[in-house]
């Protein structure tokens, strides 16, 4: 009876040492890929399917074993939807913990300060990535859908690099840029200056919207929201070539005529006194700023040099010399915006 129990015994070690071996040769084994690959895991899949696919596939063996140490090690944990990037000398056993540790490939997409909202529209669309929810929505189709029906959307989202994975909605992405957008006006407006010429946070983004179109060079920026102030306060209308090409949407060929400039548009500043209706342009943070804290000074004029920068004048007549040395005579390479930056230089 002793040989039988120590037999039986030694036959139960046996087979635990064996299924340990094969519990942990599973985990060990690499992954069967000559290249790096991406493995896509869509909603509501499991482990157990997946390791089943990648079987059939011949990229690994011994699924059930596998099985068997997710359910014990990592059952706890949700798999996350999303990409996988896999490559050669992957094992098993990494494949596993990576899917624990919900480590899925990311992507950015990057809205830039300057940009209409057609254009934030068409980065979306392009952004192959991404589950496209939003193609054929009139843009109040897509403000409704963020929960802003009634809104315009133009300025409406921040301006920054955002991150997504395969199958996340265009629209959560863009609900990302909206909030932002919100909060960083808010955060600005409970810092404001005293005294200014707004009725309410939305008009100091407009303002913002044409301090962005009108510099890029940051230590002008308030200087230009000094301008626009004392222009608003004096009655003085803003004239800013920025608001014409909006009003003029797609009828603008890359320049503006004197006729352009006398034709109203609800957004022509050379027709229309105090501010346009919306924002013309996505803002950055600094724009924002620069609007809720103008420059104290005398200007009322700035003119663009060519090079990005501006000369910036307290009386019509300087302004005029100005406009003789720097518009009336332009320079071969004449900007009146600071030239795009590599990625290199950012």
């Amino acid at each position: 009876m002793l040989r039988v129990l120590v037999a039986g015994l030694l036959l139960l070690a046996l087979l635990a040492g064996w299924a340990f071996w094969q519990y942990q040769t599973a985990a060990d084994q690499l992954l069967q890929l000559n290249n790096e690959r991406l493995l896509e895991v869509p909603p509501g899949s499991t482990p157990n399917g997946l390791l089943i696919r990648l079987e059939q596939e011949g990229v690994l063996a011994d699924a059930w074993w596998l099985r068997l140490r997710w359910r014990l090690q990592f059952a706890h944990g949700a798999l996350h939807s999303g990409e996988y990037r896999l490559h050669p000398e992957m094992s098993a056993g990494q494949l596993l913990a990576l899917w624990q540790r919900g480590e899925v490939v990311q992507y950015n997409l990057t809205l830039v300060e300057g940009w209409t909202f057609a254009q934030v529209r068409q980065a979306l669309a392009r952004a192959d990535k991404l589950q496209q929810t939003l193609n054929g929505l009139s843009d109040a189709d897509v403000m409704r859908r963020l929960g802003a029906r009634g809104e315009h959307p133009e300025g409406r989202f921040f301006p920054d690099t955002y991150r997504y994975v395969r199958g996340m909605r265009d629209v959560d992405l863009l609900r990302q840029a909206y909030q932002r957008l919100a909060s960083v006006l808010q955060e600005e407006w409970q810092q404001r200056a005293a005294d200014l010429p707004y009725a309410d946070p939305y008009q100091a983004l407009i303002m913002a919207s044409l301090i962005e179109k009108e510099t890029g060079v940051a230590h002008e920026r308030a200087q230009i929201a000094g301008v626009f102030i004392r222009r608003l306060r004096i009655g003085m209308p803003l004239q800013t070539d920025p608001t014409v090409i909006y009003g003029m949407g797609e009828a603008y060929r890359g320049r503006i005529t004197r006729a352009d400039l006398r034709r109203p548009t609800p957004y022509n500043t050379y027709t229309i006194r105090g501010l346009p209706p919306t924002p013309i342009a996505m803002v950055g943070r600094e724009a924002i700023h620069a609007a809720l804290h103008p420059q104290d000074g005398r200007s009322l004029y700035f003119v663009a040099r060519g090079d990005g920068s501006h000369v910036f004048s307290n009386t019509l007549a300087e302004h005029n010399r100005a406009v003789r040395e720097y518009q009336l005579k332009r320079r071969a390479d004449y900007r009146s915006s600071p030239a795009p930056q590599s990625k290199e230089a950012r």
